[in-house]
């Protein structure tokens, strides 16, 4: 692609992810065609139309998840596409219309879109490790979760994970489509994305350090982590590297509450955190995700403590932590 102007799409770009995405592509000469449900709405563009280069390379479409059609204009000219756009709402009293339909339809229009116009040349999908742990067997201390692992549907229902239904869902209909298509295209799969915010509201994972400062309930004692800076970089050396095929794990730890919260603590001694008694689970055990193949991708993962104190900070400065 050296030499040539490089063009690429980002749905869902006013998200936590995409627009770091943006950020970060925009930083590297590429002309991005983002698209946002509301183009007019301060706090969905206003945080991508002041990034460095925005004013010369950015451009921003509406587009719908669910219309048929909506993301050729977008996509047209195009050697890329970053399908970001999800909807993450927690808890649903519609599953099937709040975050199945918008995931899986959603996904298959943008691939649809992706298919008539040959510039594309690959897709890069943000799924999620919710597509790829939840099953039924409960995972071990000795369990190394790695690419060839996928979240059970049934499970799932069963469970009523609707979230990690829905990725899972639109994580297999996009690689069937993909497949029976000829679309090239590669599967980035983040835990719990954390680091700073540049949109200007909080979004859920990132509430999650903010309900552990707080000692509000969380919905499990351990999560799988990882910073939003290298989910953006990994996307776009998915993007560029010719050799990126399938499916990437992206985790760089996977921590109980309690040992998440000791490093808060010493990062800030002055700071008030409630004790938590729900998370002394000694039975809850920790798994590993392997860091093999993203490692392939040139990630370097930033340590957990540089990302938690820059979501600290970022939560600070925008005013969703006062401490």
């Amino acid at each position: 692609m050296s030499g040539a102007i490089k063009v690429v799409c980002v749905t869902g770009g006013s998200g936590y992810i995409a627009s770091w995405l943006v950020k970060l592509l925009l930083q590297q000469g590429y002309t991005v065609k983002a698209t946002v449900r509301d183009p007019n709405d301060p706090k969905k563009a206003q945080h991508l139309l002041s990034l460095d280069g925005a004013k010369e390379r950015l451009h921003l479409f509406k587009a719908d998840l669910l219309e048929e059609g909506s993301f050729d204009p977008v996509v047209d000219g195009c050697h890329g596409v970053f399908h970001t756009a999800s909807p993450v709402l927690q808890p649903s009293t519609d599953p099937q219309a709040e975050l199945i339909d918008p995931a899986v339809k959603g996904t298959l229009n943008v691939l649809k879109s992706c298919a008539k116009f040959p510039t594309v040349k690959r897709v890069v999908l943000t799924s999620s490790m919710a597509s790829v742990v939840k099953t039924e067997k409960p995972l071990t201390s000795d369990d190394i979760v790695d690419e060839t692992w996928f979240s059970d549907p049934l499970f799932c229902e069963k469970s009523k994970q609707w979230y990690a239904l829905s990725k899972t869902l639109a994580e297999d209909a996009a690689w069937k489509f993909a497949k029976d298509n000829g679309i090239d295209m590669v599967s980035m799969n983040p835990g719990f994305v954390i680091g700073p915010l540049l949109q200007p509201t909080l979004n859920l994972s990132v509430e999650l350090i903010q309900n552990l400062i707080t000692g509000k309930p969380l919905s499990a004692s351990k999560y799988v982590f990882i910073d939003v800076r290298d989910v953006a970089s990994a996307h776009i050396q998915a993007f560029e590297l010719p050799s990126a095929s399938g499916r990437y794990c992206l985790v760089s730890n996977v921590e109980h509450n309690s040992d998440t919260l000791k490093i808060i603590r010493q990062l800030y001694p002055t700071l008030y955190i409630p004790e938590r008694c729900e998370d002394n689970n000694p039975l809850d055990v920790l798994y590993q995700v392997s860091k093999e193949k993203a490692k392939g991708l040139g990630i370097n993962f930033l340590p957990f403590e540089v990302m938690l104190k820059d979501t600290i900070e970022s939560m600070k400065v925008k005013g969703f932590l006062k401490i």
